[in-house]
């Protein structure tokens, strides 16, 4: 879409005041957004480091910035910020981590790391850490509501809230002599630092001359405010966005944040992008009339001249079976009839827990296929423990891989007797690690404590000589021996295949090590200098860099289709307590169950087929499935139901032969 339609263009060359581009699905938001930056920068005369431009994910950043760069010359773009909310948020706190109370090179905690001392305050709290993830949950909540512990506490209802309330206190207060911060931390204590500091709020005010913000229907109260503080006084901003499209309110999100703009900023103008550069005009219509169920603040209705395009297909199924059968055998068929890569067919559902049948009929017909949401090599536990080894070895300051590996396996350190060493350690402007065998400690601690953080300590410095006499490789596979990690797995894991496949991977990172060292040609590379590539290779954005290219029909939940689109789409199990799911009826929460059928029937271009079972098996009874409310407030003009007619089992069973034989036949052209 090289030129711009004139909705596009007002939103680009609007500087008059904060915009609010209310982007329907498909109609070009990120060129409004790329072409506004290049606007600013060449026509408004705003010098790119005073621009920036914040989205969600770091994919979705990095492609606006190359978008920007293709447009910009070189030195147009130098000092320009794209970045996540979370990247901005991290990188206020850099620049003021003395004002915070934090030292420079502090950790961020991961969902494992935030996880594990959760379970540690409980279990020393409460002798148990059941209701680990409830607790978590609700600290996650109170943060993004911008409320810390002490008011928390103030504010709990019952004793669950109470208990979630005490250990929010204390995780708190251990991530501080932790010297450390979790993922709702960066923007939480952005925020409550701009409260605070009216001086600093002014710098950064005026480091962000205007500010665009992309997805804004995904920001949580914290994000809204942080947004807020920033453009306050100059309110030079635009803000992308879509209410149609607000898919995360069980993460925070907040629709009505695009209406609090509009309280906030009263000269807000609105420009609303409604053409559609992807879906045929009979999958918008579907997308339209679904959505007009929702209430509204502001009405837009898509359209596309892409022509009006096939009927939708509502196929019902005998069964989950038949189901996933019915999808495969439509996709191998249309493959090799029209020689349609397999990369054309997505094939979205609401839980991950559908993906498991469907995965095995596409192997069973060797059909090729990527499913999105797995999880990482570099995401898995073994590997993070392993990771966090090697990198306390390079680098003993790495406060935040000493607290990965200190209790792993067990030494019985206990997060009171760490907390103690953190206070002591920022105390004395020392890591965690030289710290562990410091005479002060032991007027801090018994010595029983500090007798096994000094054997800890000493352990992991002859593990470092041993890697500098010539065989790293060897001394990093017994140390794997000496502690028994082994056991540690078995212990923790749900089965012995679990644990062999974890240990597996174990040793195929030592391997990917080893296999660094030889690939260096001169020979002067160091163990150090090994892991420490493997740790800035940034394995999970190449892993999905090289799949992007690959050839396979793509599975995924509607969550994660979301800014994707692909040539043919199947929407399966469109069903009562699937889509919409069970929880959202009871909690009469429907409203974001359509806003998410819209996001899938939008991911379509050309060919869109929704399917459903007539009966399913759940808790081992088979059950009868009522198709989904959501196939009903479609226009009836526009779908074609198939398996409607009760055939009999024999009849079905002929005609299913039938297409295995036309697919036979086609097999032999």
């Amino acid at each position: 879409m090289s030129r711009l339609n004139p909705r596009q263009q007002e939103a680009v060359s609007y500087i008059g005041g904060p915009l609010l581009v209310l982007a329907g699905a498909g109609s070009g938001k990120t060129s409004v957004i790329t072409r506004k930056i290049a606007y600013l920068i060449q026509q408004c005369g705003i010098r790119a480091q005073y621009i920036y431009a914040v989205t969600f994910t770091n994919k979705a950043a990095r492609e606006m910035k190359a978008r920007v760069g293709s447009l910009l010359r070189g030195a147009e773009s130098k000092g320009l910020t794209v970045s996540t909310f979370h990247n901005l948020g991290l990188n206020i706190i850099r620049k003021e981590h003395a004002k915070l109370g934090y030292k420079p090179g502090f950790s961020i905690f991961d969902e494992g790391d935030i996880k594990a001392l959760v379970s540690d305050i409980m279990q020393k709290e409460y002798a148990g850490d059941d209701g680990t993830d409830e607790v978590l949950r609700q600290i996650g909540s109170w943060k993004n509501d911008l409320i810390l512990p002490d008011a928390a506490l103030a504010k709990a209802r019952n004793p669950k809230e109470q208990t979630a309330a005490v250990v929010y206190l204390h995780y708190q207060r251990t991530l501080k002599a932790y010297n450390a911060v979790d993922f709702d931390d960066l923007i939480l204590q952005p925020v409550k630092l701009f409260q605070e500091h009216p001086e600093v709020l002014e710098k950064w005010q005026n480091r962000v001359r205007y500010l665009l913000v992309d997805e804004y229907q995904d920001t949580n109260a914290s994000q809204y405010l942080l947004v807020k503080l920033l453009v306050q006084g100059r309110a030079q901003f635009t803000v992308v966005g879509d209410d149609d499209q607000s898919i995360y309110a069980w993460r925070g999100a907040r629709p009505e944040n695009l209406m609090q703009l509009k309280e906030d900023f009263p000269s807000l103008k609105v420009v609303m992008l409604e053409q559609n550069y992807r879906s045929t005009s009979r999958i918008l219509k579907c997308a339209n009339i679904l959505i007009a169920n929702n209430p509204h603040v502001f009405e837009k209705e898509l359209w596309s001249d892409m022509g009006h395009g096939d009927a939708i297909r509502v196929i019902r199924c005998r069964n989950e079976d038949a189901e996933c059968e019915r999808i495969a055998l439509e996709i191998l068929t249309e493959h090799l009839k029209t020689d349609r890569p397999y990369s054309d067919f997505a094939i979205l559902y609401r839980g991950n827990y559908q993906a498991k049948l469907m995965e095995l009929k596409l192997q069973h017909h060797q059909i090729p296929y990527r499913l999105s949401g797995g999880t990482s090599f570099f995401a898995r536990q073994e590997v993070k423990d392993l990771m966090s080894y090697f990198r306390l070895l390079v680098n003993p300051d790495d406060d935040n891989a000493f607290l990965r590996v200190i209790n792993v396996p067990r030494r019985e350190i206990g997060s009171a007797t760490l907390e103690k060493l953190g206070n002591y350690a920022s105390e004395r402007d020392l890591s965690l690690y030289a710290a562990c065998d410091e005479i002060g400690l032991s007027a801090q601690l018994d010595s029983r404590f500090t007798e096994r953080l000094v054997r800890f300590k000493r352990y992991m410095d002859q593990l470092r000589q041993h890697c500098a006499q010539n065989e790293p490789i060897a001394a990093l596979r017994s140390m794997v021996m000496d502690i028994d990690y082994e056991h540690w797995v078995r212990q923790n894991s749900s089965s012995d295949k679990a644990a062999d496949f974890r240990m597996g991977n174990v040793w195929f990172l030592i391997d990917a090590l080893k296999n660094t060292l030889e690939k260096d040609e001169d020979g002067a590379m160091t163990i150090e200098q090994a892991i420490a590539k493997l740790v800035l290779r940034d394995m999970l954005e190449r892993q999905q860099e090289e799949q992007e290219g690959a050839d396979g029909v793509q599975m995924m939940t509607l969550h994660a289709s979301k800014g994707l689109e692909f040539p043919s789409v199947y929407i399966m199990g469109m069903e009562e307590d699937i889509l919409p799911h069970r929880s959202s009826i009871e909690a009469d929460t429907i409203e974001e169950e359509r806003r998410l059928a819209y996001v899938g029937i939008t991911r379509a271009r050309r060919n869109l087929a929704f399917t459903f079972a007539a009966r399913r098996k759940q808790y081992g009874e088979v059950l009868d499935c009522l198709p989904s409310r959501f196939l009903a407030e479609l226009s009836a003009d526009d779908l074609q139901w198939e398996g409607q007619e009760d055939a009999p089992v024999a009849v079905k069973a002929a005609r299913g032969n039938e297409a295995l034989a036309g697919i036979r036949s086609l097999l032999k052209k």
